[in-house]
């Protein structure tokens, strides 16, 4: 194999590549958060009504979450580089072209169909990738870093947003998006290398006797991918975890991250203030997911989706009810932030009990993917229900009762039983 030149820091270059990487899940979940900042700027300058705005959010949500299963096989037939590098330049493209649209199907193209297939191949599935093939220890703060800047970049990015389209439009705050879209094109070509062994160097914290190189896995990716889902789908665990993480995307980026501003402007709440708690449920969610993967190796994680999701669903059923006032909203974003993805390490230790280390990720990644569907289905559904009913009163009601549903569900899934290999009886 021919070695590209050196990069400095030696072993330590790994960190160089996970900040890159962090930097383009920042970029990735910025777009994903704009839609919920543009809800009202659109409205009021084009006069289209928020199911229209949502529909399209929906569908960025829906092929964010799709485009996951299938990432992964992209990145291993092309590399985790040239993928990166197109799907900045199909998001640069598609915010910059945003600024020209005056109809909603135009809306739709762009931060619905190119909005979504580009920031679904940077996404949790490319921080697991970067880690696998830099880390052989570590593993676990990494992809804890690389998981949470998915999340809180999503709400930590609300609050600059929500200034500029309040002090200079719509148009700059798709604008700014498209700008640090492309600033990390060059970026991402310069410093990272598509394997360790492109640069000399192993895995960090892997022993001087581990191979160089970790090939890709033989056989049609593609068909892999499916294969493994038409196998788990057999399974009833499968279905237990895809319904209980689609009430997850249900309860959280579907609803409140996309409808959360507008419902506080109903109650009179400026834009940039309402952006500023979602900043705070950010803030908060590092603090809850850090805890949570504590705590799910010290307990059963079937019981802790139990508490998280009941909790979840009263917090969503209780808001429309409450005062509004900043001491009410603050400690409902102190509290959502703690349980925001809190749900994602006893998920994805179920899913490792139920189907195996070497199938997990996989199976984890059709999980998420319904986690999207949920998100994408409460974006249209709050849209709809907001314009038929004239208020969000209802959709946050409805959404609270699935997740005392799933909090039911959870204790139903299945642990460590004997299942056959999927991956290898797709083959």
């Amino acid at each position: 194999m021919t070695i590209q030149r050196r990069r400095p820091f030696g072993q330590n270059y790994a960190f160089v590549v996970v900040a890159v990487v962090f930097l383009s899940l920042l970029a990735s979940a910025g777009m994903r958060a704009t839609p919920g900042v543009l809800m009202l700027p659109l409205g009021a300058a084009f006069g289209w009504s928020r199911d229209s705005i949502s529909s399209a959010a929906a569908v960025g949500i829906l092929l964010y979450g799709l485009m996951g299963p299938f990432a992964a096989a992209l990145m291993q037939r092309f590399g985790i580089r040239r993928v990166l590098l197109v799907a900045l330049t199909v998001m640069t493209v598609a915010a910059a072209s945003s600024a020209l649209m005056s109809q909603p199907w135009q809306l739709l193209a762009t931060w619905g169909v190119l909005s979504g297939a580009g920031t679904g191949c940077v996404a949790v599935v490319m921080g697991a990738t970067v880690v696998g093939r830099w880390f052989s220890t570590h593993r676990g703060l990494m992809m804890g870093l690389l998981t949470a800047s998915t999340a809180t970049g999503t709400l930590i990015f609300l609050p600059g947003l929500a200034a500029i389209a309040e002090h200079a439009g719509w148009q700059a705050v798709v604008l700014t998006i498209a700008a640090v879209s492309a600033a990390l094109i060059p970026l991402a070509a310069w410093l990272l290398p598509e394997r360790p062994s492109d640069i000399g160097l192993r895995r960090y914290g892997a022993a001087a006797d581990e191979p160089v190189d970790v090939g890709a896995p033989a056989g049609n990716l593609f068909a892999m991918t499916l294969g493994v889902l038409r196998k788990a789908s057999r399974n009833g665990t499968f279905w237990l975890l895809f319904a209980t993480f689609f009430v997850c995307g249900f309860t959280t980026n579907g609803l409140i991250g996309t409808h959360f501003i507008a419902l506080c402007g109903d109650h009179g709440i400026p834009e940039v203030r309402a952006a500023g708690l979602l900043a705070l449920m950010g803030i908060f969610d590092l603090v809850g997911t850090t805890a949570s993967g504590w705590l799910t190796d010290r307990f059963d994680p079937r019981k802790l989706l139990f508490v998280y999701y009941s909790l979840r669903g009263l917090s969503l059923i209780y808001l429309p009810y409450s005062d509004f006032s900043l001491y009410s909203l603050s400690l409902f974003g102190v509290f959502y932030g703690l349980d925001w993805i809190a749900t994602v390490p006893p998920t994805l230790r179920l899913t490792t009990d139920a189907f195996g280390e070497r199938d997990a990720p996989v199976v984890f990644g059709w999980v998420v993917a319904g986690h999207q569907v949920g998100a994408a289905a409460a974006a249209f559904m709050a849209g709809v229900l907001r314009v038929q009913l004239g208020s969000y009163m209802t959709p946050f009601v409805i959404a609270g009762a699935t997740g005392v549903v799933a909090a039911f569900l959870a204790l139903r899934i299945g642990r460590r039983r004997e299942l056959p290999a999927l991956a290898g009886e797709a083959a």
